[in-house]
């Protein structure tokens, strides 16, 4: 497979605030990385970047520890080529946030906890095309097993009215239910126990639907402008309409299950799609049929400012995916967990360069 023509050689020169960057911080995440492709290797995305090529960079991720930004620096620069990665309709790529909510749970239903994060049901089945009945939406990648043959699987209005009840499936409690759709938006929580515990759910799987926004309800219903759409204006439209929310969530037929996972490290967030925990600032999920996890991205978004009051300029690694990340220049920023997270991953919604930072042997095979 060779590299996509999406990809334009560049020099380290040509990125903007390249040699102010926190390269050490990539590099951690980067050896995350590296551990993980001695378990399992990570998939070659469709545009080229084979996962083989990381072999060198891996090596010596794993051997040696950096201890400054200047060495981070080096490594990069000797293993690595950037390429500056052209979005499909032309123009600048996009980059939007996302987070770990924090929130308080119940381990029990109570009064006051009475909306449950669900566990995978035991009818729930995984589709692909092998087992796909004829008829069926090619997009569901999850359907309910009957006694004949699979059938799509009940939405969220649906479970939320009670189609699963009586299975023994919640996992945690919790008291807002636009809280609990946000979780099921990041796909992962830390939830602060009334037990006094503190633990985490993770996704385990989904009911297959596509994804619908309640953002772009909203917008499309007239109730705000599109140009306005962040978390916090969701969340304060749902606060002034209380009588509505299951109206617009239910809008959204996808329904995400969950599973318990631990807390190995305050500092990190979960375990994402590249089996690895994600980094603060350094994560980044991107469209995974397309690029190759583990691979370093430079991303330079000069209106986005959330992060720490500067333009964005920083090296993320390739660490996780999502069905709204499509494209080649397009990725999601892992924020952190908690609510100060959660206000910097509301608002990025921007324009972005991406450099994709690919192993130096597939440029010298494509440019011989």
């Amino acid at each position: 497979m060779s590299l996509s023509p999406l990809f334009s050689k560049k020099s380290f020169s040509d990125l903007p605030g390249w040699e102010t960057d926190d390269h050490l911080a990539a590099f951690a995440a980067f050896r995350r990385s590296a551990f993980h492709a001695l378990v399992k290797p990570y998939r070659t995305g469709a545009l080229g970047v084979d996962f083989a090529a990381f072999a060198d960079a891996y090596a010596e991720a794993r051997a040696v520890s950096l201890a400054d930004r200047s060495t981070a620096r080096t490594f990069f620069e000797r293993h690595f080529t950037p390429a500056l990665v052209a979005a499909e309709a032309g123009g600048a790529g996009l980059v939007t946030g996302f987070y770990e909510p924090q929130v308080v749970a119940s381990p029990v239903r109570t009064v006051d906890f009475t909306v449950p994060l669900l566990s995978r049901p035991a009818d729930l089945v995984d589709i692909d095309d092998g087992n796909r009945p004829a008829g069926m939406d090619p997009y569901l990648a999850f359907a309910r097993r009957t006694a004949s043959v699979p059938v799509e699987y009940h939405d969220r209005g649906e479970i939320e009215r009670g189609a699963l009840a009586g299975q023994n499936l919640g996992i945690a409690w919790l008291a807002d239910k636009v809280d609990a759709f946000f979780i099921h938006v990041q796909g992962a929580a830390r939830l602060s126990m009334t037990d006094g515990r503190l633990c985490r759910v993770t996704y385990a799987a989904k009911s297959g639907q596509r994804f619908t926004g309640p953002g772009k309800v909203l917008s499309e219903m007239g109730e705000i402008p599109l140009e306005k759409v962040t978390m916090q204006s969701i969340r304060a439209w749902f606060k002034a309409n209380p009588h509505r929310v299951d109206e617009i969530l239910w809008r959204n037929r996808s329904y995400i299950f969950f599973r318990e996972a631990p807390v190995d490290d305050a500092a990190l967030g979960p375990i994402a799609a590249a089996k690895v925990p994600l980094a603060p600032g350094r994560s980044v999920a991107v469209d995974r049929l397309l690029h190759t996890f583990g691979t370093p991205f430079y991303i330079a978004a000069p209106g986005l400012t959330a992060f720490d009051g500067k333009p964005f300029r920083r090296l993320m690694i390739a660490q996780d995916t999502g069905s709204a990340i499509t494209g080649p220049a397009r990725g999601d920023l892992f924020a952190g967990s908690g609510d100060a997270a959660g206000e910097i991953a509301g608002v990025v919604r921007n324009a972005a360069d991406f450099y994709a930072l690919v192993p130096r042997a597939l440029f010298a095979e494509a440019c011989p």
